[in-house]
Parts: structure tokens; C-alpha cells; sequence
């Protein structure tokens, strides 16, 4: 490490020596009792490599190269929209109608991180790979790592944006460049795993947390910092794994949860701890920040908590609804937080307005709540184990606007909304219907231009075992080719086929072996990706369709009571 032209090691000086050697202006700012122990708690971090791409050059010119710094300002450049945490988008969804736009399919792994959006409406998402995703639904390109991203991404005005991997030796916090999917730099974190959403302040520093895993005879986790070239900048140690994402407030304050059942207060320059808040069990999610400066929070013992700037408790709620997620707050001030139930509380006392409830059996986890301009609020859900998630549309007094079920496994994805009042959300599903393991869905209007709803025909009444040939048509007033997707009913479905010219009839077969009334689903889309509504045929399977030609039934002739006895067998 140098310092002008002397060279000083840790072993050369005293630990306070050497802080004032490394950060002599935090000595100005704190009294010395003040001061953290900066050497031990960044551990190696500050001497562990890194790397930065070719392309990355240095100008030695005296003209300073306009560099811009914070997040991006677009429509969702990070986890719960904004450095606050608030979930709050300038957006309106109003015209919304909860329809599927469409879905990408994110390479047959599941998606539990959510999307994020960029200036141009571009979309990314990751879960193996970090995809970057066009408006209209197809692939603009796609980074691969070795291991997984299991947050949202966040982007800032430089067109750069930053994840942390998990599950990996090592994991990497990554620096990749927007615009081509290029790696700027990545940060070495060895075995540390990075379930959190990174939030970007105003001087570039990125701030992050990492589960540290098992060290020294218990858990360990940290609240870090990077310089926006990927260098260290500070790390405070907690006394148990971090799951939570940060949170920045107006005056700059990092606030981050910890299992260990504190929520932490640090100072942005070096890390130090301002003030911690104990509750009775983990921290696990994010906290928020009220435009008044009160940051919200829930434990998992069950309270949501309300706490001044300097500390102090406000309210805690009173424990009746679990709080899960992280919580978000309305333009009126209102708080959304879910588990068992959404609930809205009170900014003033904690008290609850209204409860939702999503159903039965189900849980609002993963799928953090966001909301609109106009103040719907929107959020995903997991059903039983594995039965299924939907994206759930509520409106500010509590009542239902709608729902659409988008996974036969779970929710895990917090919507992120975009500039039109399109939701992007992704999913979990078993693999196997409707085909892959993960999806990136996009929910609000259709295009005017889509390809009109198929026409359906065929054999509406039906046997067992038997194969049927049913028809399909549907026109583009654009004169596009389309393709088509087909869900048979019966829990199986026939992936995009085509293309075929707009109008032609398509023919398809299929074979149900129950019995029961099934609906014949199917849409098109044409060759930009527009994809249009839903167009429905029902029928009707029973156990054999039996004729007056069939043999068996012309063996029974003339012994009419055997004969009903025969139809009755076999209905």
C-alpha cells in the first residue's frame, strides 16, 4: 500500500497507526472511540484481486472525462425502484387489463431475482446467466457466469450494472456493461454468497451484504461497500449471515438488516456503525425509508417495525400479520408489507388499515409488493409447496383488481413496472408444463398489431385414447407470419410452432386419456414477437364414444336391456 513515496504494511505499524495512515480524514469526522476497527473488519477484502476489462483505459488528458455517478434515472434501475426502497413507480398501470404480453424463457433455469429496467425500456434479469431483454420480448444479449444470481441487478447512470453470485468458489461481485453485455470488472468475494440487491449512491459507491457462511465457530455476514472501479471500500462484520439489501437514506446512511436481529445504521464514507436497532429474531429482508425519513422494517418475530433517523423506536406493529418482505410505502405514506396476508399500515401508529387475502394456502415471499402512480399495488405469490404462483393486482382500498396464474411451481420475483404500466415479473416452474424451468413474463396491453385470436375446430365430443385433429387460424393485419402455442387442457401444451402464413389453416393433433370437459387454449404471435389474445374451444372426453355401428354394441342387438347395460359400463 503506498502512501507518496513510503511504503507502509500493516506489520510496520500499530492497527490506530495505520487507519490514520490509510483514512486520516475520518479521524476529523469521529473521535477516536468512535473510529471502527477498519483493519479487522475488512479482513483481506482491500488486497484481494480483481478484475477490469481491456477496454477500460485510463486518459492521461488534462480535459476531465464527464463521468456521471447514482443510479440510472429510469423507469426501475433497481430492487424496489429506488435507493429508499419505497417500491414506488411515477408510472401508471390504470389501463393495465392483467394480460400476459408475453413470456421469455430464461435458458430452463428459474428466476427468483426481479428485472430491472433501463432509459430504453431494456429489461434484465438473471439467474445463471444476467439476460438483457427487449421491450418487445426477445433477447438483445446474455452474459454467462459459473454460478447464480438470486437478486435483482441495479444499474446506474454510467450504463453499468452490478450483481453478486452465489453458490460459487469463488463468487464474484460483477461490474458488466449495458450495452453489449461486457464485463467492465469483477470482484473476487472467495466463499461468500451475495443474496442481496446492491443500491448505488449518489458518488458511484456501490453497497451490498454477503452471507460469509461459517467462521470462527458461528455465522458471519457483512454490509460492504465498492468504489465504482471495483476496488475496496469498506466492510462492517455482523454477527450473523446478511440476506438483507440495503438501503440509502437522504442524508446518506446505509440501513441493512442482519440475521442476527439487528437492523444497522452505518456511515457512508468508512463504514462505521452510527446505531443499531435489536428485535427478537432475523432481519432478513430490506428495509425502506419513508419520505419523512422513518425507516420501516420487518423480523421474523413476526413485527413491523417504525424507526426514527437517530434510532429509536416509533411503533411496532402488533405482530398479527408476519412481516416477510420488504416493506414499501404509498404516496398517501400507507406501508405494504405481506406474508400470510398484504397489509396496509398506518404511517402514524402502526395500526392496520386493511388485510388481503391472497388465497388459501398461500404466501407472499420472494415476490415483494410493488406500486403504481395511481396506487395499485402488485405482487407474486407462492401456493402450497409447489403449486403454483400468481402475480396478484390489488387496489389501494384493499379490493381485488385482478390475477393471473404465471407458474405451476412459485412466485419468488419482486415486479419491477415499467414506463407504459407493463409489469415484469419471473417465475418458477417444474419443467415440464409449460416447458421450462423459468420464465421472464411481461403483463399489460396488448398490441393493436398482435395477430387476432385463433378460430379452434374440431371434434367437440370425444373418447378416451383417441387421437383428434383440431384446426387453427388466426390472421395479422400486418401480414406477418405467425406461430402458434397451444394449451390442450389437461395439463399439457404444444410449444410455439411455425411460422405459417397469416390466415392459413393449421391443423394439430392430440390424444386425452381421462375423461371430463377440457379447454382448448391458443394464441399467435407473429415474427417482431407481438403476440395476440387468447382464443378457447371446449371438449368433452368420455370413457369411449360409442356408436350404433360399434361391434360389440351390434353383437347386443336385440337384447335392448343388455344394451343399456353396456352404454352405462362404459360412460
Amino acid at each position: 500500500m503506498s502512501f507518496g513515496t513510503d511504503i507502509v504494511s500493516k506489520e510496520q505499524v500499530d492497527i490506530e497507526d495505520y487507519s490514520r495512515y490509510l483514512y486520516p480524514e475520518y479521524y476529523d469526522c469521529f473521535n477516536v472511540n468512535e473510529i471502527p476497527d477498519y483493519i479487522e473488519q475488512c479482513s483481506m477484502d482491500e488486497f484481494q484481486d480483481y478484475e477490469i476489462s481491456e477496454s477500460q483505459d485510463i486518459d492521461n488528458s488534462e480535459e476531465p472525462i464527464l463521468q456521471l455517478d447514482g443510479p440510472m434515472d429510469s423507469a426501475w434501475p433497481m430492487y424496489c425502484h429506488d435507493v429508499r426502497r419505497t417500491g414506488r413507480s411515477p408510472y401508471s398501470t390504470a389501463d393495465n387489463p392483467g394480460t400476459e404480453k408475453w413470456r421469455f424463457d430464461t435458458d430452463d433455469v428459474e428466476v427468483t431475482g426481479g428485472p430491472v429496467i433501463d432509459e430504453q425500456g431494456v429489461i434484465y434479469i438473471g439467474n445463471t446467466v444476467l439476460f438483457a431483454i427487449y421491450p418487445n420480448g426477445t433477447l438483445k444479449w446474455k452474459y454467462d457466469h459459473p454460478h447464480r444470481i438470486d437478486s435483482s441487478p441495479a444499474i446506474d447512470e454510467n450504463d453499468v450494472l452490478y450483481f453478486g453470485t452465489t453458490l460459487g468458489w469463488p463468487n464474484y461481485f460483477y461490474a458488466i456493461f449495458s450495452n453489449n453485455g461486457t464485463l467492465k470488472w469483477k470482484y473476487d468475494l472467495g466463499y461468500d454468497d451475495v443474496h442481496s440487491s446492491p443500491v448505488i449512491g449518489d458518488d458511484g459507491t456501490i453497497y451490498y451484504s454477503t452471507d460469509d457462511g461459517w467462521e470462527n465457530g458461528s455465522w458471519s455476514g457483512s454490509i460492504r461497500a465498492l468504489n465504482p472501479d471495483g476496488t475496496f471500500k469498506w466492510r462492517y462484520i455482523t454477527d450473523h449471515v446478511v440476506y438483507s439489501s440495503p438501503a440509502i437514506g437522504d442524508d446518506g446512511t446505509i440501513y441493512c438488516g442482519s440475521h442476527d436481529s439487528n437492523l444497522y445504521a452505518l456511515y457512508p464514507n468508512n463504514g462505521s456503525l452510527k446505531w443499531k436497532y435489536q428485535t427478537g429474531d432475523w432481519v432478513a429482508r430490506g428495509p425502506s425509508i419513508a419520505d419523512d425519513g422513518t425507516i420501516y422494517f420487518g423480523s421474523w418475530d413476526g413485527y413491523l417495525y417504525a424507526v426514527y433517523p437517530n434510532g429509536t423506536l416509533k411503533w411496532k406493529t402488533t405482530g398479527e400479520y408476519h412481516a416477510s418482505t420488504t416493506p414499501v410505502t404509498a404516496p398517501d405514506g400507507t406501508i405494504y408489507i405481506g406474508y400470510e396476508y398484504l397489509a396496509a399500515i398506518n404511517p402514524d401508529d402502526g395500526s392496520v388499515k386493511w388485510a388481503f387475502d391472497p388465497g388459501p394456502y398461500t404466501t407472499i415471499r420472494g415476490g415483494n409488493p410493488c406500486i403504481s402512480a395511481e396506487g395499485t399495488i402488485f405482487f407474486g405469490t407462492h401456493i402450497g409447496e409447489t403449486d403454483g404462483g400468481e402475480l396478484i393486482a390489488v387496489n389501494p382500498d384493499g379490493t381485488e383488481k385482478w390475477r393471473i396464474m404465471l407458474a405451476n411451481d412459485w412466485i419468488w420475483s419482486a415486479p419491477a413496472i415499467g414506463e407504459d404500466g407493463t409489469i415484469y415479473v419471473g417465475s418458477e416452474n417444474d419443467g415440464y408444463h409449460p416447458g421450462s424451468w423459468g420464465y421472464l413474463h411481461a403483463i399489460g396491453k396488448l398490441d393493436p398489431d398482435a395477430p387476432t385470436a385463433p378460430i379452434i375446430d374440431g371434434e367437440i365430443n370425444g373418447g378416451i385414447g383417441n387421437e383428434y385433429e383440431y384446426t387453427f387460424k388466426s390472421t395479422s393485419s400486418l401480414g406477418r407470419n405467425v406461430y402458434y402455442y397451444i394449451e390442450w387442457g389437461d395439463n399439457t401444451a404444444k410449444d410455439w410452432f411455425g411460422p405459417f402464413n397469416s390466415g392459413d389453416e393449421v391443423k394439430a393433433t392430440h390424444k386425452y386419456n381421462s375423461e371430463g370437459t377440457f379447454t382448448i387454449k391458443a394464441r399467435a404471435k407473429d415474427t417482431e414477437n407481438l403476440w395476440g389474445p387468447w382464443g378457447e374451444f371446449k371438449v368433452t372426453i368420455t370413457r369411449n364414444k360409442v356408436t350404433a355401428n360399434s361391434f360389440l354394441f351390434q353383437l347386443l342387438n336385440g337384447f335392448l336391456q343388455l344394451q343399456k347395460i353396456f352404454l352405462n359400463l362404459i360412460k
